[in-house]
């Protein structure tokens, strides 16, 4: 499964820079599911040029994380990076978008040109 930020978050913005697949996002900000892999790129098998519009901010007022791009940082570390460096602990297991293990480590290899 993917994680969620919860309401509980303060803005601290910790989380951002430690997601290995660019799925987090300030709130009110615009995303791409290209935006921090190789799906922007001609040479990935995998380009689609839909991949590449900007879609509207999940939430407005505290960050958030793009379930479509979040693999729990399955094939970068051990434990999602999100949830260990959030000092209020809003960083949360998504029982709505339910993934295993081959299928999140399917998805890092996507968004990132691994065949």
């Amino acid at each position: 499964m993917s994680i969620k930020i919860t309401e509980e978050c303060i803005n601290c913005g910790a989380c951002e820079p430690e997601c290995p697949n660019h799925a987090i996002y300030e709130g009110g900000k615009k995303w791409r599911m290209s935006d921090g892999t190789t799906l922007h790129d001609k040479k990935n098998p995998h380009f689609f040029m839909n991949d590449i519009i900007e879609n509207p901010p999940k939430k407005k007022d505290i960050y958030f994380i793009v379930s479509e791009k979040c693999t729990e940082c399955v094939g970068f570390y051990n434990k999602p990076q999100c949830v260990i460096i959030c000092p209020v602990q809003c960083c949360v297991p998504d029982n709505d978008n339910i993934e295993t293990k081959e299928e999140l480590f399917i998805k890092k290899n996507l968004l990132h040109g691994i065949n």
